[in-house]
């Protein structure tokens, strides 16, 4: 996608971000409906409050006509990180979660143009690995994170209230 922006969030796109995240996540097939995982989608609605976190960046991806047409959750310490498993205990490692793309702007790139420059943040740290996790629901996102060097990584996998959920890294 050309002319495509992506910058840490501002405090008045966090609601915003919130109810498009719910949109994208609360549509997927196979994922737990909002009725099924309030606090994950707790979680969503508020996921601007993750920038106030230290060592944490929410980053949205804007169209030149600044539309908000996705975000993601960078952790520059695996201790904020915040899943369930080991992920937490990673060392010298970034982590993204909760990267979404607005239905208009899905396939256009945004989600591989946001995960690379959370992979650009975690070299400008000289870390040496990327974590993130994924679900059977999130296919496109699975494959994209594979065509960009990621592995499935099963010593971070977890359940989520009996959901699996899948853990990659890429070696940087």
């Amino acid at each position: 996608m050309t002319h495509l922006i992506i910058r840490e969030i501002k405090s008045e796109e966090y609601q915003m971000l919130g109810q498009l995240m719910i949109e994208i996540y609360s549509k997927l097939d196979g994922f737990p409906k909002p009725d099924e995982q309030p606090k994950y989608y707790e979680k969503l609605a508020n996921i601007g409050s993750f920038n106030l976190q230290q060592k944490t960046q929410v980053l949205v991806a804007l169209s030149a006509e600044n539309e908000l047409l996705g975000g993601v959750v960078y952790f520059s310490d695996m201790v904020m990180y915040g899943s369930g498993g080991a992920a937490t205990k990673v060392k010298n490692a970034s982590g993204i979660r909760l990267l979404g793309v607005s239905n208009l702007a899905r396939g256009k790139g945004v989600g591989k143009a946001l995960t690379q420059y959370c992979i650009k943040l975690a070299n400008e740290k000289n870390h040496s690995q990327i974590i993130l996790h994924t679900t059977q629901a999130m296919q496109v996102a699975w494959g994209m994170y594979q065509k960009l060097g990621f592995e499935r990584f099963e010593d971070l996998d977890f359940l989520q209230q009996d959901f699996p959920v899948f853990g990659f890294r890429l070696k940087l």
